[in-house]
């Protein structure tokens, strides 16, 4: 399960970088609140990053706010996309939902809900 979880990690990481930086419009993604697909997509990271890492809390957080003002930053430069710290908060309130939901996983897996 470990290695399936970091290998959907990676897989996760690259769709989301790919979608950050493409110019082509993805329609369903086009449709919807801009900050929801940044919540959404960081939700899913931190999940698999959970799932697959042992890491300390301090060192995924660091390694997630890493990916999210590498996105902005990368964003920047591109003459389609800018650098919005509302992107980054985005991102950050995914994270947060997804330790939350990564301690209900745990939970219910244990059988303690």
């Amino acid at each position: 399960m470990r290695y399936l979880s970091r290998v959907l990690f990676f897989i996760a990481l690259l769709g989301v970088e790919y979608l950050s930086f493409t110019p082509k419009n993805i329609a369903i993604i086009q449709n919807s609140w801009d900050k929801f697909n940044h919540f959404v997509a960081f939700f899913a990271l931190t999940f698999l990053l959970n799932l697959g890492f042992n890491l300390k809390f301090k060192t995924k957080i660091i390694i997630l706010l890493v990916i999210a003002f590498q996105i902005e930053i990368v964003q920047s430069f591109l003459d389609f996309r800018e650098f919005s710290l509302l992107d980054i908060v985005a991102d950050m309130v995914g994270v947060g939902f997804g330790i939350i939901g990564y301690k209900i996983y745990k939970k219910a897996l244990n059988g303690k809900i």
